[in-house]
């Protein structure tokens, strides 16, 4: 059992650190994260310096916590130096102690990884690295707005996995003028290439991106429901042949190699978010919390020198808001939730009947041990499903 402080209907489940680092070479069109270009350069001390006064404060919040898994995210955190990133799992370990074997991802860009950077990365604490590749062909990267191209992702790929024992990719499919005939070819080759852990998403055209304004303007087409059901349905499948099965609905490992930092979040666990535009949940005293930073990287470093953090929004979850978020969270996996998890969370159980007429539907099973999952069917109208059990 970790230790995840006040008793609570998710303290078993972990404790994760996610630590936010949001500067990118480049801003990548479909892109809506919290991410920033900075010409100039990034004073990396300054910003560790800050970093390190988040950690202390977040770790004074979170007594007793043993820390189960790091993910440096971003932006794009390869572009930090291995000192920055030692610096900051140093800072980690100072204030909490850390499970022996736990996970520690950090995520990187073809365009700014080489093998001596990979080799600071392992000598300073990461055992686990996630690239994004995002396609495997020129014409697409260069749509996609990516500073490399396929053969330095193929390069990438083998460099990670010649420094790290588990390391995953990330493609995006469902791109302009791509067929399943088109996608099935690019994702065997990719399968080829994957040792243990692949991320598939399909292209959303999120509001306030360059590929909304193009969307809008008709300058992009992306494919339709029928032919993105089809390039999901080409995912499952070659995926599942090749050993590597869904265990979320966009993430894909041999059994054992699930991303465990990921399936903390999935499974509600408890985990701090520091760095700018990290968000939080925390189990408290007076419960469990959500926590929100200051999204501007310099508004971030300003007010964490002047008050030790930077956190701009703390609100106290209803029961209700738990279980939902439990719920979203959940049956995006295929192992499904447990009813009865949710009802702690809730203080009421799910609707009996509704649970036997979306079984009956196709769309829900129920699995050894009384837990309740999305069925293939079910999968891509999970937002309907979720919706229909919550009411």
């Amino acid at each position: 059992m970790v230790s995840t402080g006040p008793d609570h209907p998710t303290r078993d489940v972990g404790f994760g650190i996610y630590l936010h680092w949001p500067f990118c070479a480049a801003k990548c069109p479909y892109c809506d994260f919290n991410s920033h270009v900075r010409h100039a350069g990034v004073d990396e001390p300054r910003f560790l310096a800050a970093f390190r006064a988040e950690i202390a404060h977040t770790a004074a919040r979170t007594p007793g916590r043993t820390v189960t898994s790091i993910f440096l995210g971003g932006g794009t955190p390869s572009l930090m130096q291995p000192a920055t990133v030692a610096g900051l799992l140093d800072a980690v370990a100072e204030h909490w102690p850390v499970a022996q074997g736990a996970e520690v991802t950090l995520e990187a860009n073809p365009s700014s990884v080489e093998a001596g950077r990979f080799r600071g990365y392992r000598a300073a604490g990461v055992n686990r690295v996630s690239l994004g590749i995002q396609a495997l062909d020129d014409a697409s990267l260069r749509t996609l707005g990516r500073l490399h191209d396929a053969a330095q992702a193929l390069e990438a790929i083998t460099l990670a996995q010649s420094a790290f024992e588990r390391t995953s990719f990330d493609l995006i499919y469902a791109r302009p003028g791509q067929t399943p005939a088109l996608w099935r070819a690019e994702l065997k080759a990719a399968l080829a290439r994957a040792a243990e852990h692949l991320s598939l998403y399909q292209l959303t055209i999120e509001p306030g991106t360059p590929f909304y304004g193009f969307a809008a303007a008709g300058k992009l087409v992306t494919p339709d429901d029928e032919v993105g059901r089809a390039l999901y349905d080409v995912t499952q499948e070659l995926c599942a042949e090749a050993g590597l099965p869904a265990y979320e609905i966009s993430n894909h490992a041999r059994p054992g190699a699930e991303s465990r930092h990921n399936l903390l979040y999935w499974r509600y666990g408890e985990y701090a978010g520091i760095g700018p535009g990290a968000h939080g949940r925390l189990v408290t005293a007076g419960g469990r919390i959500g926590t929100v930073t200051e999204r501007s990287p310099e508004a971030w470093l300003a007010r964490v020198e002047r008050e030790g953090h930077a956190v701009v929004e703390t609100e106290t979850l209803t029961a209700a808001d738990q279980a939902d978020e439990f719920l979203v969270m959940g049956l995006r996996l295929r192992e499904g939730i447990d009813p009865d998890r949710y009802a702690a969370l809730k203080g009421r159980p799910l609707n009996g009947n509704r649970i036997g007429m979306l079984i009956g539907d196709g769309v829900l099973e129920r699995l050894p041990g009384g837990r309740i999952a999305a069925t293939a069917k079910g999968a891509p109208v999970l937002n309907a499903l979720v919706a229909e059990l919550a009411a």
